[in-house]
């Protein structure tokens, strides 16, 4: 699974290279981005926020309690309702996609034919709402399966196909038909949403689950999961409305180089290249622990709870926080080594690592959210997360405003600020959840984040030091020597601090390459 999670992002980052070769942080881009983040926050509003924390909880319990019959029936009844209901809201936010356009970012009014193009960019984007709800209720039924892989590497086919279908549509067949590049992308974007949902759809028919239009609103199961979805869409919409918040500052924001253009791609890209990390140790961890303790909780076993829960959250720690060292120690490297080129250039390279650093601060916060909040819909509690989502929209406010008008740290200020939010909803989500479940192994995880701190920061201190003497080196150079050398040092630090989840990161990393390579077994 860590592979297929993996390759995803590496694709994604493929995608992303791209991108910003044919468009730099141009007004095209700029648009582009607010373009395809209206329907994305809709998506997570909907699809792989709300839905997936609701639905996965009380398919779980359908497939262990009643049985597969009754599970694929409440599949199908899920599904039909997403079509019926997310189709609606596709329609209305293509007729609307100026207003939406107007409200995500009023600044792009102050650019001529800024808005009018990110608004025909949403509206032909929109749909990819519908197919990728569908695509994140597949993913919930193949982990809840305990199937990984397949829901895991169905994102790089999104990828992939939307690079290809993009170039495809924009740069070599467009001309002939007046499609421009960025249009072709934004078509790109809906043909590689369908292939991330058919690449599932042979796993789910094998697995006995075929989709068949069931409409019964009155059905117990049905009604469970709205209800769960009423309070997950509100906390989901706290979120959305603080990256709303975000994007409307970023519009506003003048470059003293770049004008009116850049803040926005600047952003994305920074948060997109975050997303290895916190979709390779996050996503995939709290994709793994929600069935488990899912399980758990219908099982009322308490202990296997707390135990599954707090080992998930040691390896975040583990993970993400020498991960984040390293995006604020090498992110410049990173950044040049994969974006720079074409359109794309130096002072891109300045400020998209600039807003990387600053993101990287938050990253476990990211990642804790992601194993924090389904973990409380497993115990059917949807309020507790919406209410601390609902909280950080003041705290965003304060602190954007603070840091952009106040301390005028520009687009680096918006990132500082999504940051501290990460951590102040994680580090509040933590402390409910042991209240809730009469403690979370708390020295336990103490011990294990105080020695992943000092493992990084003797890994910081090495790094540190080795980039004075590299920094005249090519980029791929500098990662080259800087990566493999941080990683032995905070493992051989890590080792000797005694860092139990160590021990689990290794098994879980070499137990594939144990299987297919017999003579390691007992080595590592």
């Amino acid at each position: 699974m860590s592979f297929a999670v993996a390759l995803s992002r590496v694709s994604g980052l493929v995608r992303e290279m791209v991108m910003s070769r044919l468009f730099g942080s141009t007004m095209p881009f700029d648009a582009f981005r607010i373009g395809f983040q209206i329907p994305n926050l809709t998506r997570d509003l909907f699809a792989e926020g709300a839905l997936s924390s609701a639905f996965v909880p009380a398919f779980t319990e359908s497939l262990q309690n009643k049985g597969k019959q009754d599970a694929a029936r409440l599949a199908n009844l899920v599904a039909t309702t997403l079509i019926l209901v997310v189709g609606v809201i596709c329609a209305l936010g293509a007729i609307y996609s100026q207003q939406l356009v107007n409200l995500a970012a009023p600044g792009f009014a102050n650019t001529p034919g800024k808005s009018e193009l990110a608004a025909h960019l949403t509206r032909i984007m929109f749909p990819f709402l519908l197919i990728v709800a569908l695509a994140a209720q597949a993913m919930g039924i193949l982990n809840s399966l305990k199937q990984f892989a397949v829901p895991a590497l169905s994102s790089t086919f999104f990828n992939i196909g939307s690079v290809i279908i993009g170039l495809i549509a924009g740069v070599w067949l467009g001309p002939r038909f007046g499609i421009t590049a960025i249009e072709g992308m934004a078509w790109g974007v809906l043909g590689g949403g369908a292939l991330q949902l058919g690449f599932q759809v042979p796993a789910l028919i094998r697995a006995g689950f075929i989709f068949r239009p069931t409409l019964d609103f009155s059905d117990p199961g049905l009604r469970h999961i709205l209800i769960m979805m009423g309070p997950a869409i509100l906390g989901n919409a706290a979120t959305q409305i603080n990256v709303l918040v975000n994007s409307n500052i970023a519009s506003e924001l003048i470059d003293p180089l770049r004008g009116a253009n850049g803040s926005v791609s600047w952003l994305n890209y920074a948060f997109r290249f975050m997303q290895l990390p916190l979709g390779l140790f996050g996503v995939a961890i709290a994709s793994a622990t929600l069935p488990a303790i899912s399980r758990s909780a219908v099982a009322e076993n308490w202990e296997e709870f707390r135990r599954t829960l707090s080992r998930s959250l040691g390896l975040v720690f583990l993970l993400t926080i020498p991960s984040s060292a390293g995006l604020v120690l090498v992110g410049k490297a990173m950044i040049g080594a994969v974006y720079q080129g074409g359109k794309f250039d130096s002072y891109d390279t300045q400020q998209t690592a600039m807003a990387l650093s600053c993101f990287a601060i938050g990253l476990a916060g990211y990642s804790a959210l992601k194993v924090l909040s389904p973990a409380f819909y497993a115990l059917k509690d949807s309020r507790t997360p919406m209410l601390v989502s609902l909280g950080s929209v003041i705290v965003n406010y304060a602190l954007a405003r603070t840091m952009v008008d106040v301390l005028q740290l520009g687009h680096a200020g918006l990132a500082v600020s999504t940051s501290g939010i990460a951590l102040f909803s994680a580090v509040t989500l933590f402390l409910l959840m042991r209240r809730k479940i009469g403690g979370l192994y708390g020295r336990m995880l103490w011990s294990s984040l105080s020695k992943t701190v000092l493992a990084t920061a003797v890994m910081a201190a090495v790094v540190w030091f080795l980039e004075g003497w590299i920094a005249w080196m090519p980029f791929i150079a500098q990662l080259a020597i800087a990566i493999p050398v941080g990683a032995i040092v905070f493992f051989l630090a890590a080792r000797a601090f005694g860092l139990e989840e160590l021990a689990m990161a290794t098994d879980a990393m070499a137990g594939p390459l144990k299987r297919r390579l017999p003579f390691l077994r007992g080595k590592l």
